[in-house]
């Protein structure tokens, strides 16, 4: 092999090695890509749709209630989930007649195609845990369930800010207001 020929190929190595390295980096510590499987998440995440995964804010606070969260299954780590939180340490999370109540605050959840059947709680929502519900909350394996229950924040691997396939369908993914009053109402 010729030495330029040597140093094309070492070229496209270099290149190739850091471009690995910058893709774990990003995977790793800032975001990745997930796709939603089954239809926990409806009306607001279907079936297959393709989401970023944020992972740097959780680095510097806490998940706040109301947002989208992709967490490690407890029972089986290599599954993930994505849920929206809906009760933090401390809170007590309780559903009667079809409405869920955090820390006696009825969730007015216009976001929502349906009612949550079934009472639940009240539960107390232990430090570093969270309490996750799936917005078809009759069709959704979620923190009501043993094998889910409270989710750890060491599960939690990102925030779901940013809905990219299909493209039809693209859009930032917000905390519903119900939460953001819950918020004020606490402070």
């Amino acid at each position: 092999m010729t030495p330029t020929a040597k140093s094309q190929v070492l070229e496209y190595v270099e290149s190739f090695v850091t471009a690995a390295i910058l893709a774990a980096v990003i995977i790793i510590f800032i975001g990745q890509n997930f796709v939603v499987q089954g239809s926990s998440m409806e009306p607001n995440l279907h079936n297959r749709e393709r989401l970023f995964v944020e992972k740097l804010s959780y680095r510097f606070r806490a998940p706040k209630r109301g947002e989208v969260v992709v967490f490690k299954y407890p029972a089986h780590p290599r599954r993930k989930f994505i849920k929206r939180v809906a009760g933090i340490p401390g809170d007590e999370v309780k559903i009667r007649e079809n409405k869920v109540y955090v820390n006696g605050a009825k969730l007015e959840e216009d976001y929502l195609d349906s009612l949550t059947y079934g009472d639940f709680g009240p539960v107390y929502v232990p430090p570093g845990h969270l309490f996750v519900l799936g917005d078809n909350r009759n069709n959704s394996e979620d923190s009501r369930f043993q094998d889910v229950g409270f989710v750890p924040y060491e599960n939690v691997v990102g925030r779901a800010c940013f809905r990219w396939w299909p493209p039809t369908k693209m859009t930032v993914i917000r905390r519903p207001g119900v939460f953001l009053q819950l918020d004020k109402a606490a402070q």
